[in-house]
């Protein structure tokens, strides 16, 4: 594929936003420039579909329903033969983030524990009222854990710190959002309602924007990576409804000045949302382990929600998360209700109807068997294995980590091309994320990573990948190309073309 001249692509960063968007429709409609764009994409994809798609005439393929059921045993075979051929990288501690525990024993644990209760759904409270202790039971430990004991005290229960649970950060994050548009228009008669968000901001925060009608304000970060307090506290105004922060923050693993954060909100009796999607259940530990950990919970008055996955470093199952507000007048805006519906009175507390009780069993079942202390031991396993890779990057001179992470490292370079880099470590098997302003790879650190060997060997292979890039400076490869192409094109639409026409892709059999 014939690529831009992204050096001179990059000169056009500086041109403001509306007007580059103004330019870039332009262009899609001179004639001929939407079928070069087209073939250059398609060019691309190819070339990423046979990555995409490697079962394509090695297994049996359907987009018809079978004349005839397959015997079940013929099913469980291939599915195991799939399974086998996937989890070898994650198993090995060769995948940032994905996976968070990983040990057999731990999701044979799970695995029963979604089998007893795989028929459960707590839409219907009355026939599964395990469902709805479980899930209570959830909120409240992770609450407890994330400042509600100190929140609470002298509270009447309304005011307490409560929540719910739902499929992952992303919904976690979106349910919140719509809680605060809702509320804020209710109570302030907000309509036209606003979020501001540090740069850094996980991109559901965009989403819920999108879906909701709420403007998101997105503000720079300073050079820690941190959100910038000034810039915030001067971005808010009349129709702002929430403030956001990480604990940490996906991009750079680093830590928003929370308290400074949330007090803002509070003086203007607006909603702060602390993400600790990634945190939630590392950060708390980390403090009692004597990590400097700055506040970042249910402890600051100003904090007024939370997201936190248990399904990351809380080692439940895939597909679930908590979503915490401190009282219940506030969560009350979450909950749906229809009572004039022939069909009988209806109403749902998250977005879905039908939710699966299995995996709010399984993150029950995850909680109440690690327990405090094997969070803890988690915790100092993680941290002590970041530190030994933070040590190792900033060892190789054309490398630099950026900020001050605690267990999501990211790094960069000036003098190679990161990109390339991260696509070497790919030929090792290594599964990093490539991240963009600056360009950079990171690393998060799970238990995969603290098995004999895993950091020393991403030390060693990291180092080959630097030396071979600074040998090989012309070698592109198949995704750095695309990556740097996303970094560095300032026409937005075109990159978002391609991601849309990417998605496009995963769904074709």
């Amino acid at each position: 594929m014939a690529l831009p001249d992204l050096k001179a692509l990059s000169l056009l960063n500086h041109v403001p936003p509306r007007l580059l968007s103004a330019a870039e429709r332009y262009l899609k409609a001179v004639p001929g420039v939407k079928g070069l764009l087209n073939r250059e994409t398609g060019s691309l994809l190819s070339e990423l579909e046979s990555g995409l798609k490697p079962y394509r005439g090695k297994m049996q393929s359907f987009d018809h329903l079978p004349p005839t059921g397959r015997s079940r045993e013929d099913v469980l075979r291939e599915l195991q033969a799939l399974e086998s051929q996937e989890e070898y990288r994650w198993r090995e501690g060769r995948v940032s983030g994905g996976v968070y525990n990983g040990d057999a024993e731990h999701i044979a644990f799970l695995n029963r524990v979604y089998a007893l209760h795989s028929q459960s759904n707590p839409l219907h409270a009355d026939l599964w009222p395990s469902a709805t202790k479980f899930e209570a039971e959830v909120v409240a430990m992770t609450a407890s854990m994330l400042g509600a004991d100190v929140a609470n005290a002298g509270q009447p229960e309304e005011a307490r710190i409560c929540g719910a649970m739902s499929s992952g950060g992303t919904e976690s994050i979106m349910l919140a959002m719509k809680t605060y548009r809702d509320w804020a228009r209710e109570t302030k008669g907000i309509t036209r309602p606003e979020m501001v968000a540090p740069a850094s901001a996980h991109p559901a925060f965009d989403k819920a924007a999108h879906y909701f009608g709420i403007k998101m304000v997105r503000v720079p970060v300073g050079p820690d990576y941190r959100a910038d307090v000034a810039a915030m506290r001067k971005a808010v105004n009349r129709n702002t409804i929430v403030i956001i922060g990480s604990a940490p923050g996906f991009p750079h693993g680093v830590i928003d000045p929370i308290e400074a954060l949330s007090e803002i909100a509070r003086k203007k009796r607006i909603g702060f949302h602390t993400d600790a999607c990634l945190g939630g259940f590392v950060l708390p530990f980390a403090m009692k382990l004597g990590y400097d950990v700055p506040p970042f919970d249910f402890r600051l008055s100003g904090v007024t929600s939370m997201s936190v996955d248990t399904h990351k470093f809380g080692y439940a199952a895939k597909g679930s998360s908590v979503v915490l507000y401190r009282g219940t007048e506030l969560r009350s805006h979450q909950y749906f209700t229809a009572t004039d519906w022939p069909g009988g009175i209806y109403f749902s507390p998250t977005f879905s109807g039908s939710r699966p009780g299995a995996l709010i069993a399984s993150a029950w079942a995850a909680l109440v068997s690690m327990g405090e202390q094997g969070y803890l031991d988690a915790t100092r396993s993680i941290l002590e294995t970041a530190a030994a890779i933070k040590k190792g990057i900033r060892d190789i001179p054309e490398l630099h980590v950026l900020g001050d992470p605690l267990f999501v490292i990211a790094f960069g370079s000036e003098s190679v091309d990161i990109f390339q880099v991260m696509e070497r470590m790919s030929e090792h098997g290594w599964n990093l994320n490539g991240l963009h302003k600056p360009s950079a790879v990171h690393l998060c650190v799970t238990l995969r990573h603290t098995q004999p060997g895993v950091a020393d060997q991403f030390l060693v292979d990291l180092r080959d990948a630097v030396d071979y890039v600074k040998s090989h400076p012309s070698a592109k490869g198949t995704m750095a190309p695309v990556y740097g192409m996303a970094a560095s094109v300032p026409f937005r639409g075109l990159v978002s073309d391609l991601l849309k026409k990417y998605m496009d892709l995963l769904y074709k059999v």
